[in-house]
């Protein structure tokens, strides 16, 4: 099974005196009376990243993934709790000294603290991070609306081809090389878009799995569906230039995650007030596709050609 039926088979039912775990169906915690608002996830080496061999940018990885997560749901993460496995030859004195430089700057990047952890002796490298803000309110899962809008924010896929090249599954020169691989280490997160969030939103979600993985995600307990045209999709003009000269398709680029940017649904009437907004903050906004009242039919429209959804799922654990 994967790790959403498991989830719901056996941990779900756990949660329903306490409704601040919001069913196990959102990733993060909201205690509304406290207006605490907590994520935890774990990253494992082999799975989540290759190897540790380069430590100063794995921890920033690791620590833009957590935070994206309160970011989507429109709250400003405060706090970090860092926790690492590891044994003395990951955790040696120079990896130790670049492991600090890395939650250093990214401290002072996005104004956040380190307030705690722990650390193991392990065979290989695991981290696992709580982060924590403070909101009266969050935009949740499963709250679209039929006709919304869906948009997301920044571009697409060059995370995917960053983690192709790091694996030597795609060559090409060290220049464009370099830039992809920095956009899988280093997501730009959307921080000066969040906090706007609450005048439009509907229902957001941050891309970790992939695009139509996670808008799936966003409306899984509503009987919608949603059609996204493909040539709408935003990336980079290096992705572009890629995609162009290997022949490669946009869809098998933008469905498997890694990107950190939001996904998010809006009424129809907020279309000018977003458009506004994204050339005031410079911020990449598109319009990419609707809300549907087809009850679970996910439409991705290429040209007037209907692609197969089940292809483009991104990233599962399984179990």
């Amino acid at each position: 099974m994967d790790e959403f039926d498991l989830i719901k088979k056996y941990f779900q039912a756990l949660t329903k005196n306490n409704p601040s775990a919001l069913k196990l169906n959102d990733d993060v915690f909201f205690d509304k009376k406290n207006k605490i608002v907590l994520s935890i996830d774990t990253y494992n080496e082999g799975v989540h990243y290759i190897n540790f061999k380069n430590p100063y940018l794995v921890i920033k990885k690791i620590i833009r993934s957590s935070i994206s997560d309160l970011i989507c749901k429109g709250v400003s993460p405060k706090y970090f709790f860092l926790s690492g496995s590891g044994n003395k030859k990951n955790f040696n004195k120079n990896n130790l000294k670049k492991i600090s430089k890395s939650i250093f700057e990214e401290q002072k990047k996005f104004n956040i603290k380190l307030s705690g952890g722990d650390t193991v002796n392990s065979k290989k490298t695991s981290f696992s991070i709580v982060s924590l803000g403070y909101s009266k309110k969050i935009i949740k899962r499963n709250k679209v609306k039929i006709g919304d809008d869906i948009y997301v924010t920044g571009n697409l896929g060059d995370s995917y081809l960053g983690l192709k090249i790091i694996k030597n599954k795609s060559k090409i020169s060290r220049d464009i090389s370099n830039y992809f691989i920095k956009k899988y280490y280093l997501p730009e997160l959307p921080i000066k878009f969040h906090k706007y969030l609450f005048k439009f939103a509907n229902s957001s979600i941050d891309i970790s799995d992939g695009l139509f993985s996670d808008l799936k995600k966003l409306i899984n307990n509503q009987k919608v569906g949603y059609d996204v045209f493909i040539n709408l999709v935003p990336i980079s003009n290096n992705l572009k230039f890629y995609l162009n000269k290997f022949n490669k398709k946009i869809q098998n680029y933008v469905s498997n995650g890694d990107d950190y940017q939001i996904i998010f649904t809006s009424s129809k009437k907020n279309r000018t007030y977003i458009k506004n907004l994204s050339n005031r903050i410079n911020q990449k906004i598109t319009l990419i596709g609707t809300i549907t009242n087809q009850s679970n039919q996910y439409r991705i429209i290429n040209n007037e050609k209907l692609l197969k959804s089940l292809n483009y799922e991104g990233y599962f654990h399984k179990f």
